[in-house]
């Protein structure tokens, strides 16, 4: 119940028994409350009216959406460039442009009537605005007079000349804070305020539920507020969605325009705390149909594979067989169940399209080996992409040894292979001399075809762009798709961005695999931290130093590679032999260095993320990482997995630079606490966001505009479960009502759902 409503009921409480001067003292506050429940009702009715929206065509509707914010009133050049900077360029923009909290003003108090603790909005005219001095201390203060009383409004920061430009006698002005000072005189401390003019409609400012929105350099909230206005009223009309009535009614859905109206300027009777939380009908129908009409596409993409025929492998032979022979030790009871679920994709008659999540050191690779050895039994060619030249020569050296041993061929293609060399690769793969290719990027180059591709494998996919994995995947006629990734997915997160992929994990680890012992330390403990990585050298272990940047940055103050790394020889380890390797390097000279490490020619190796994934160096029994505050939690872990590649005790030292940093330090304790890559996993989810976590550009991931798959999970999957359901009953979306589906789509997503079938 809204405050109104409240103060109404409580004003009446006991009425029947009260004294007469004070049954009319009740009776003139209702007055006043029901006046101000009307003002709001008759001003929201501009925006709500819109219920009986005239007949617009569909064509008007789409080209009025994307009018520039130009077209809208009171908007011109220079603030358009303003709105620019927050990707705001057309009116549909606009209209997502959701507000970021709201302020329950509409309920101004009196100033003698303010409470304690609780924060109130008032209203009231400006007697003094000047710099006072409490001893030393300078504070700007501004008297405010309603008429009743006075508060003071404190500012203990701020720029003095905006302050006084701001704050000026005479003027009327909103505040809004916590009242404290009691019960002297009252005061507010840096309050939300907004300056009032005489000449514009004041109710759309208070006396409501008053959405706020991001800040702008150079906009203020009251002049945003008022262009928002004009967008809502003028052009939800425009919107449309078109999901099924049924399913609207099921879920107790408003229509898109409703919601709209609502979220930007919500109706006097509603709850705020809902609208402060994303969870009021408004907000919950705006989020589900983002979440529909994407998990729409990905139920079309995942139905279209499965009415698409593939390659119906026989399951594998000798050559299977003999690979298990060779291998020194038992595949884990995971390893043996994803290999299961992937031979039954390969032998179905539908393409498959599978996504392969396993923690660092888990086996992904022998379970990818196994996949190809099938294809190459049934006498197609498989390959394997990698993200850096460095992982796929890896990849290369060890396939190779179990290739040659079962009698396939295999070669490797990256962009660092002289002319002639790829020219041979290539020749080879036409003919069908190569039944195994590892490669980079290399692969998906036009001048590369292959004879018969049956098998697509992509490592580490997340480092890969959607249309590059379906560059790759055009190599074949209908060949099937395994992707694999050490980055544990949260369940919620792979659910949006592979809603098309049938997902295995491997879930168990190697037996005797050691857990890697990880530490916080401080910048103090520096000389602890140089100690432990003397006592690792001493002991003929070698030792990773992983700083954020290449060379010293003038904006940054960090550590960087380069010069630590000529630091750490000169000044720390004259006597022990350092290397260098960082992504601005070329390729060979990344080679030689990485073959210098494995070979133990270079005890301590100073780099850059670029060793983040795919180097397996086995005496590497300890991990420094500089700065370990800037990196991400999910980034953290799989640095961590350069060490610990054979039995030999493994350490991480976490060095976090800064003491103001509590929050960063509090959020590296999880990684003291677990080496579960899912549990760090979704920690970091929850603390980036899906968009950096997965890296939105690369992995494909939409940048939803008002849906959060974290907070908004129960409605992600109340989405999925309709749109697939949809689709199942209707593939080609034929039916009467659905056709308007595809078009909806198409300019949501427009290109986005269709570049790949790799997820």
């Amino acid at each position: 119940m809204d405050r109104l409503s409240y103060a109404l009921l409580k004003l009446f409480a006991g009425y029947e028994s009260a004294p007469q001067e004070q049954k009319k003292k009740r009776l003139a506050e209702a007055v006043g409350h029901v006046s101000s429940l009307k003002a709001i009702a008759g001003n929201l009715s501009v925006i709500h009216e819109k219920d009986h929206w005239s007949p617009i065509q569909k064509e008007e509707r789409h080209t009025t959406l994307s009018l520039p914010i130009v077209s809208v009133r009171g908007v011109g050049s220079r603030m358009a460039e303003l709105l620019a900077k927050k990707n705001l360029t057309t009116i549909e923009d606009m209209l997502y442009f959701l507000p970021r909290h709201y302020e329950d003003r509409r309920m101004v108090c009196r100033i003698t009537e303010t409470v304690p603790g609780i924060k109130q909005t008032i209203s009231g005219k400006i007697t003094f605005a000047d710099i006072h001095f409490y001893g030393r201390r300078k504070i700007f203060e501004v008297t405010v007079d309603d008429g009743y009383g006075t508060l003071k409004a404190k500012w203990f920061k701020g720029r003095e000349a905006f302050l006084r430009g701001t704050f000026k006698p005479e003027k009327r002005i909103i505040l809004t804070g916590k009242v404290t000072g009691f019960p002297f005189e009252r005061e507010m401390i840096h309050p939300d305020f907004e300056i009032l003019d005489d000449s514009e409609d004041q109710l759309l400012h208070f006396k409501r539920i008053v959405p706020v929105y991001s800040e702008m350099e150079g906009l203020h909230q009251k002049t945003l507020r008022r262009i928002m206005w004009h967008v809502v009223r003028d052009y939800a009309s425009h919107l449309e969605s078109h999901i099924p009535e049924e399913i609207i009614r099921k879920r107790k859905l408003m229509s898109i325009r409703d919601a709209i109206c609502q979220v930007h300027f919500p109706a006097a009777d509603q709850e705020i705390e809902a609208y402060q939380e994303n969870r009021s009908d408004a907000h919950r129908s705006l989020i589900y149909d983002e979440f529909f009409f994407f998990q729409l596409g990905m139920a079309l993409r995942k139905r279209g594979e499965l009415l698409e025929r593939g390659i119906a492998f026989r399951p594998g032979g000798k050559m299977l067989k003999r690979f298990y022979e060779i291998l020194p030790f038992n595949l884990t009871n995971a390893q043996q169940r994803v290999i299961s679920e992937i031979q039954q994709d390969m032998t179905s008659i539908r393409s498959m399209n599978r996504l392969l999540q396993g923690d660092v050191g888990s086996g992904k690779t022998i379970v990818a080996m196994a996949a190809m050895i099938i294809a190459s039994e049934n006498g197609y060619q498989a390959t394997m992409m990698a993200p850096t030249e460095i992982l796929a020569e890896q990849h290369y050296r060890n396939l190779k040894v179990w290739s040659e041993k079962i009698g396939l061929r295999i070669e490797l293609l990256t962009g660092g292979l002289k002319t002639a060399e790829k020219i041979n690769i290539q020749a080879k793969l036409m003919t069908g001399e190569i039944d195994i290719a590892i490669g980079t990027h290399a692969l998906i180059q036009g001048e590369v075809s292959f004879r018969n591709l049956g098998m697509v494998i992509v490592d580490e996919q997340h480092r890969f762009g959607v249309l590059q994995r379906s560059m790759l995947r055009k190599k074949g006629i209908v060949p099937d798709i395994l992707v694999m990734t050490a980055t544990p997915i949260p369940r919620t997160l792979a659910m949006t961005v592979y809603g098309d992929l049938d997902i295995s994990v491997i879930d168990e680890l190697p037996p005797g695999k050691k857990e890697i012992m990880t530490k916080i330390f401080s910048e103090t403990q520096r000389n602890r931290v140089y100690d432990i990585i003397r006592r690792e050298v001493q002991k003929g272990n070698q030792i990773f130093i992983v700083y954020p940047l290449v060379a010293e940055s003038e904006g940054l103050d960090l550590r960087d590679a380069t010069q630590m790394s000529e630091h750490l020889q000169k000044d720390i380890f004259p006597e022990c032999r350092i290397g260098l390797i960082h992504g601005r390097m070329r390729g060979c000279e990344k080679d030689q260095v990485m073959e210098a490490f494995t070979g133990k020619k270079i005890q301590i190796l100073v780099s850059t993320t670029v060793i983040e994934v795919g180097i397996d160096v086995p005496k590497a029994s300890l991990i420094v990482i500089e700065h370990a505050e800037r990196f991400g939690l999910s980034q953290l872990h799989q640095l961590r997995g350069r060490v610990g590649r054979s039995d030999i005790p493994s350490f991480c030292i976490l060095l976090a630079h800064h003491s103001r940093s509590d929050d960063a330090r509090n959020r590296l304790r999880i990684m003291e606490e677990t080496n579960d890559g899912f549990r760090i996993a979704e920690e970091d989810l929850m603390i980036r966001g899906p968009g950096e976590f997965m890296g939105t550009r690369q992995a494909g991931l939409p940048d939803f505009r008002v849906a959060n798959i974290i907070r908004d999970a129960r409605i992600l999957s109340h989405a999925k479960n309709d749109a697939f359901s949809l689709v199942e009953d209707d593939p080609r979306l034929e039916k009467t009502g659905h056709l308007s589906l595809l078009e909806t789509l198409s300019k949501r997503w427009a290109g986005r759902l269709d570049l790949a079938k790799t997820g």
